[in-house]
């Protein structure tokens, strides 16, 4: 099966941040390597690694352009020049007030407030980015389950291969896999003390593009390559 790549935020430039993310996961997608995942809680110890398991597979990353295969006659080295060509052009760099928060019973890091400058960074990603997308197989698209979907969010996988873009889009920084209620509600309150205790209160700032790539279906992302996103 061919190599996925992923246009994701990864907080390189906040290291505090960073590590918080990757010590919770258990993985850090920068440097390719594997510790335990660290719960945020001694009572949340058991289990914490089935936990955690499926945000492990992906890296600490906010999603912008989602997985995808490389379309027919595009290269990777091609991936990265785009990608670098895109940070350099100067635009908004959104500023978030992270807070932890549970989506459908997955425990995540999200903004506090709506932020219009970080859709329209994550819009220009899902456009400009498309070219190097292959179009999603039926298998591909089965596991997204369209009869789940809204009629837009199937209009929007058809097109863009992925359901949650454009007025679909939640930033969102996965901490957890989804769990049971209780153990969501334990997991938010110690992740939110925890993460308050590695970063404070100040703002985040949504300053790195970063590309993922997972080189098979049995291994983890890891980033290729990253970049500043030019401020103006």
């Amino acid at each position: 099966m061919a190599a996925r790549y992923a246009l994701y935020f990864a907080p390189l430039a906040d290291r505090p941040l960073w590590e918080f993310g990757s010590a919770a996961i258990g993985w850090d997608a920068e440097t390719a390597t594997e510790c335990p995942a660290r719960p945020p809680a001694p009572a949340l110890a058991p289990g914490w690694a089935e936990a955690t398991a499926e945000p492990r597979r992906y890296g600490f990353h906010a999603t912008l352009k989602a997985p995808f295969a490389l379309a027919e006659g595009t290269r990777a080295e091609d991936l990265l020049a785009a990608a670098e060509a895109f940070a350099a052009g100067p635009r908004p760099v959104p500023q978030l007030r992270l807070t932890v928060r549970i989506l459908a019973g997955f425990v995540a890091l999200v903004p506090e407030g709506p932020s219009a400058a970080l859709d329209s960074l994550a819009a220009a990603c899902v456009r400009d980015f498309d070219r190097f997308r292959r179009p999603l197989t039926p298998a591909e698209r089965a596991r997204r389950a369209p009869e789940r979907l809204s009629p837009r969010q199937v209009e929007y996988l058809d097109r863009w291969g992925y359901p949650f873009v454009f007025e679909e889009f939640r930033f969102h920084m996965t901490l957890t896999g989804r769990l049971p209620p209780d153990a969501a509600e334990a997991a938010s309150a110690a992740l939110q003390a925890a993460h308050r205790q590695a970063c404070g209160d100040r703002l985040t700032a949504v300053s790195t593009l970063a590309v993922f790539v997972q080189p098979s279906p049995a291994e983890r992302f890891r980033i290729l390559a990253a970049w500043p996103l030019r401020a103006g």
